[in-house]
């Protein structure tokens, strides 16, 4: 036979997936033609077939050497680079594919895809658009247009290349994979079905599938989804990273950090590992590890979304204020550009502008919910006995909320009110959560429910009043209520601050948080409580044993000052008035939480940095609450966080029966220890500038006679003040939901309103 002949014979073996038989006859057809560059080629494609990629190069560089011109062995040199994940060599193949042919449809295409790759999707898309001719173009361009993040239009992308090619599974599941950014599950879910029963053993659809079902709730289902496309490709990166994002809506976060590992092996470009990685990480308490994972990211795609906020979320919760000022003018940027860089819960730390917290809020808020949501509700008006009140927390364990909120759930008037618990959070089997569970009509958990069914559920219950407990904060749900399960939709105590959500109708307030000024950066109509918003358990135990100052780790004698608030509320310009206080205040120190090991380091070296020996930064670690609160009785005076107060913290060191001095900010979440303080008689206590606060502070520390005597009057008010009056603030709540529901039988509007106070509170 001729060269020609057996290359012809091998193309036909190669066509027929006889790939080692195809070698064989481009081998003979090389033997009668050394320097055939088709032959070379040919050669080259059959052993990429064989996994050979490495004797596949040299064949491919054979064909360049014998002609450097030769624009179709540049295109698959490049291929075999970018099955290599060698991106950048790939790239500068097709690069020069296409400085010798730049009609060539098929390295316009594939230049695109590493493009895409690397994250250069602008670029990507010119190629793509230069290669429409090819059918693999048509949905290489919807690819280019996702991770562009214009979905809509990727969607329009591939439904042109499925009018041409119908049966088409890759652009099947990517249509799916761009619905899921749109909210459209259900959609992406039959897409994604379609594509495997044309194509069983499709890896990508397998993932896609996987996806469709988490969005769900159908955790076991898109599990099975997910191991079925790893069982097809065992180094497949993205799929090893969809499983970690199930695992951590199951609360499986350290095996999630496992998985993103393994993506990260396999594909060092894949950002949303590191996005994973970095989140797990700072939710298992370890948020100096999750910051190169966060670095890492931003180096990979700049404008990932929220990633900048990711970042300093890290930062500041290991009290490392690296480019403190530089990402905090960056993101306020950002969010006033309307782009999605931070968090909500994340700004309120940083920012004390409510202008920029409603803006926030709406960013996400369109982010996050889905479309057309309002079809979960029918708009009937529900004729019950009782009122439905529907808590959803995922805090029904040994959590903040959960401490604050014990008392009312127990005190509300059942002969009124039927009240439930949606719980969308652990169980810790803990006696929080046991007393919890007792004190609801009903206590639901829907862990494993997707917000669509939760909803539904909630219908089905003909819930009156939907109360969120959760907002913006970890591990929160806004979507269930962005379905509009109930009529009337209430945000309360988990999130100090509008939702920017309309389908939230009230946000529950009282005038010193949400003074009436303030009322036009809210989406919610408020409701004013006649004291403080907050409420607290009057139950709550405190141990009789009081650990001495050696125990606690604390010095024999000096002054104490304290602060437990959360270790990302601190910030620069805070500790360097506490520095300033420890200076002026000869022995005394300071005493922290202490939640991991790098705030301890972070904030000792930042002592040292403004003349402080760090040996007088003491450091508590967490305990439970009863215990908790009695070594409060070893502090001396509680300094509150600005812009975040503190805010259960402030309730537990009044209820331990320690002052706390506080100064008031410009936004929700700076104000609300002011109330509390107000609200126990204690209004001395608050400052209106960090001047007066540090003043005010040097004060006190230096006059016992007037500590001595801020301390009897809190004694004196613990009860008989509001705020620990846990009966009185149900009963001012219940007065709340009663003229929401009155206004909505009426068909009036959601509007806001002040309760009005029966209670005679003695001076």
């Amino acid at each position: 036979m001729t060269a020609t002949a057996l290359r012809q014979r091998g193309n036909e073996l190669l066509a027929r997936g006889l790939f080692a038989q195809a070698e064989s006859s481009y081998r003979s057809s090389l033997d009668l033609e050394p320097d055939s560059v088709r032959g070379h080629n040919n050669l080259g494609q059959a052993l990429m077939r064989l996994g050979r990629h490495a004797d596949a190069m040299n064949s491919f560089q054979r064909a360049l050497e014998i002609d450097p011109n030769y624009a179709i062995g540049y295109n698959n040199l490049g291929i075999a680079h970018f099955e290599q994940r060698e991106y950048e060599k790939a790239a500068a193949c097709y690069e020069r594919a296409l400085q010798l042919n730049p009609s060539f449809p098929e390295a316009h295409n594939n230049r695109g895809n590493v493009l895409l790759k690397l994250n250069r999707a602008g670029e990507a898309l010119a190629h793509y658009e230069r290669a429409m001719a090819s059918k693999p173009a048509l949905v290489s361009h919807g690819n280019a247009l996702q991770q562009l993040k214009l979905y809509g239009a990727a969607v329009e992308s591939y439904e042109r290349a499925l009018t041409v090619e119908p049966d088409n599974p890759e652009a099947l599941s990517n249509c799916a994979s761009a619905l899921l950014s749109l909210k459209r599950p259900e959609e992406a879910l039959r897409l994604c079905e379609r594509a495997l029963q044309l194509k069983s053993d499709f890896p990508e659809g397998y993932n896609n599938l996987g996806g469709a079902l988490r969005r769900l709730g159908r955790f076991a289902e898109a599990t099975a989804a997910i191991e079925a496309a790893l069982r097809l490709r065992p180094d497949y990166a993205a799929a090893y990273s969809n499983l970690a994002n199930i695992l951590l809506g199951n609360h499986q976060t350290r095996e999630a950090v496992e998985y993103c590992d393994k993506a990260i092996a396999l594909d060092p470009q894949l950002a949303e590992a590191y996005e994973q990685r970095g989140g797990a990480l700072n939710k298992l308490g370890r948020p100096q590890e999750a910051v190169p994972s966060l670095i890492r990211l931003l180096e990979l795609a700049p404008d990932f979304d929220f990633a900048v906020g990711a970042l300093a979320s890290a930062r500041m919760a290991s009290c490392d204020w690296t480019e403190y000022e530089a990402t905090r003018d960056r993101i306020v940027a950002g969010v006033e550009a309307g782009k999605a860089v931070v968090q909500p819960f994340t700004l309120l730390a940083m920012n004390d502008s409510p202008e920029l917290h409603l803006k926030g809020a709406r960013i996400l808020a369109a982010d996050r919910m889905p479309p057309n949501c309002r079809l979960s509700w029918s708009g009937r008006k529900y004729r019950h006995d009782r009122i439905r009140v529907a808590y959803l927390s995922a805090d029904y364990h040994q959590h903040a909320t959960a401490l604050l909120m014990a008392g009312l759930f127990e005190a509300h008037d059942r002969n009124r009110f039927e009240v439930t618990a949606i719980s969308f959070g652990p169980h810790d089997e803990s006696p929080m959560r046991k007393r919890l569970q007792r004190a609801f009509d009903r206590f639901v958990d829907v862990r494993n429910e997707s917000d669509a069914q939760v909803a539904s559920l909630m219908q089905s219950l003909e819930i009156d009043i939907a109360v969120d407990l959760k907002g913006y904060t970890g591990d929160s749900r806004p979507a269930i209520l962005s379905r509009r399960p109930a009529p009337i939709q209430v945000s309360y105590i988990g999130y100090p601050g509008t939702m920017g959500l309309e389908q939230i109708d009230y946000l529950i307030a009282d005038h010193i948080v949400l003074p009436p000024g303030l009322q036009a950066h809210c989406t919610e109509a408020v409701v004013y409580m006649p004291d403080c918003y907050q409420v607290t358990d009057s139950k709550r135990a405190i141990a009789e044993n009081t650990p001495t100052r050696a125990e606690a780790g604390l010095p024999e004698s000096g002054f104490v000052f304290c602060c437990f608030n959360n270790n990302y509320k601190l910030t620069p310009a805070t500790f360097t008035i506490w520095m300033q206080l420890l200076q002026r205040v000869s022995g005394s120190v300071l005493w922290l939480l202490g939640d991991n090991p790098a705030v301890v380091s972070n904030l000792r070296a930042q002592a040292e940095r403004r003349g402080v020996s760090a040996d007088r930064l003491v450091f508590a670690p967490r305990l439970g609450s009863e215990e908790h609160l009695a070594r409060h009785r070893l502090a001396d005076l509680f300094l509150d966080t600005l812009p975040y107060n503190a805010h259960t913290t402030s309730s537990d060191a009044l209820w331990a029966g320690l002052p706390v001095l506080t100064c008031i900010g410009r936004a929700f979440p700076g104000r609300v220890a002011a109330s509390i303080l107000h609200s126990v008689g204690l209004p001395d206590l608050v400052t209106n500038s960090l001047e007066e606060y540090a003043e005010k502070a040097f004060e006190l520390a230096t006059h016992p006679d007037r500590l001595r005597e801020l301390r009897d009057r809190l004694a004196r008010n613990r009860t008989r003040y509001p705020l620990f009056d846990t009966g009185r603030f149900c009963r001012h709540l219940e007065s709340a939901y009663t003229t929401m529901w009155h206004r909505y039988q009426a068909g009036l509007a959601p509007e806001t309103f002040a309760v009005t106070s029966s209670f005679v509170t003695e001076p």
